[in-house]
C-alpha cells in the first residue's frame, strides 16, 4: 500500500459498488466524491458506495440510528449520485462478504443500517441476509413514457413501488425513471416491473426490471426484489412463498413467511455476492475529484 484510500470492487448480481473500508469514520465522504467514485467515465464506476465503518464511530450523524449493542459494523450506504439511502439488499450482501473476507465478521453476523440491523449469513459462494418484514401500503401508480402501471407500495426499510405487468418487462423504456405520486412518495421511490407469479408460492418464479431512485436502472436490486416477490405473492393470493426471481444480473431468491393483511413476516433474501478487485484511490483525485 502507498497511503491512497483502500478500496474494494465487488457485485451481487451485477449490482454493483464500491466498497471503503473506514472503520474509524476518517473519510469525509461527500456526494460529490460519492457521485464521482461511481461515474463509469471518470471513476471507478459502480451504482453505489459502501462504507464499512464502526456503527459506534457515527456517534453525531443525525442520519444514522443509535447503535445496537453488540453490533460493531454499520454499511453506510450512498447511491450513485451521492444521495444517502436507508438499505440495499444486494449492497448489504456484499458488505457482508467483505467482512467475512477480511476476517473481520467470519460466517456473516448482524450488520448495522439506517433501517435497521439486518443479519447475514455467508455460505459458499452465497449470502443470505434477513431482510425483515415488509410494510404493505396501498395502490399507486407508476407512469412509464406514455403508460400507467398499477402498482403496490411497499416499505422494505426504503420505499418501493411494484408493478405486476402481464407484458414482459424487457419492452419497458426505464432509459427515465418512471413518474410517481409526489404525496405517496415525497423522498422518490425504487420502482419494479414484474411478470405474474410463475407456479406455486413455493417454487415460483417471476421475471423484474427495476428503476432505483439516486441511480437509474439497475441490473439488479435486493430490496426491489424482495418487493417483487411480496407484490407478486399478494396478486397470486398468497402471503407466504419461497420465489426465485430473474433479474437482468442474474438469479436471486426471495423466502417471505406469512405475516397480517398489511405486514409480512420475515424475509430472507438469498443471492451471489462477488469481491473481484481491491486497490487504492489517489489522495489527490480523492481531495478534488475530477
Amino acid at each position: 500500500m502507498t497511503g491512497g484510500i483502500a478500496f474494494t470492487k465487488g457485485h451481487g448480481t451485477q449490482n454493483d459498488f464500491v466498497v471503503l473500508p473506514d472503520p474509524d469514520a476518517a473519510l469525509d465522504l461527500t456526494p460529490e466524491r460519492v457521485a464521482a467514485l461511481c461515474d463509469r467515465h471518470r471513476g471507478l464506476g459502480a451504482d453505489g458506495v459502501l462504507r464499512v465503518v464502526r456503527w459506534a464511530k457515527l456517534a453525531g450523524d443525525e442520519t444514522v440510528p443509535e447503535p445496537v449493542p453488540g453490533v460493531e459494523w454499520f454499511m453506510d450506504y450512498r447511491n450513485g449520485d451521492g444521495s444517502i439511502a436507508e438499505m440495499c439488499g444486494n449492497g448489504v450482501r456484499v458488505f457482508a462478504r467483505y467482512l467475512h473476507e477480511r476476517g473481520w465478521s467470519p460466517g456473516g453476523g448482524a450488520i448495522g443500517t439506517r433501517a435497521g440491523v439486518r443479519t447475514a449469513t455467508v455460505t459458499g459462494e452465497g449470502v443470505s441476509v434477513e431482510m425483515g418484514s415488509v410494510t404493505i401500503g396501498p395502490a399507486s401508480v407508476a407512469t412509464s413514457g406514455t403508460t400507467r402501471f398499477d402498482g403496490l407500495v411497499l416499505d422494505v426499510g426504503n420505499p418501493h413501488l411494484a408493478c405486476v405487468v402481464s407484458a414482459d418487462p424487457d419492452a419497458l423504456d426505464l432509459t427515465r425513471a418512471p413518474a410517481h405520486d409526489p404525496d405517496v412518495f415525497p423522498h422518490g421511490v425504487n420502482v419494479e416491473f414484474l411478470t405474474p407469479l410463475d407456479g406455486p408460492a413455493v417454487g415460483g418464479r417471476i421475471r423484474m426490471r427495476v428503476h432505483e431512485r439516486g441511480v437509474g436502472e439497475t441490473r439488479a436490486c435486493g430490496t426491489g426484489t424482495v418487493a417483487a416477490v411480496v407484490a407478486a405473492l399478494r396478486a397470486a393470493g398468497h402471503a407466504a412463498g419461497d420465489v426465485r426471481v430473474d433479474t437482468p444480473g442474474g438469479e436471486l431468491r426471495v423466502t417471505v413467511e406469512a405475516g397480517s393483511a398489511d405486514r409480512t413476516g420475515t424475509t430472507v433474501l438469498h443471492g451471489p455476492a462477488v469481491l473481484l478487485a481491491t486497490g487504492e484511490l489517489d489522495r489527490g483525485w480523492w481531495e478534488s475529484p475530477a
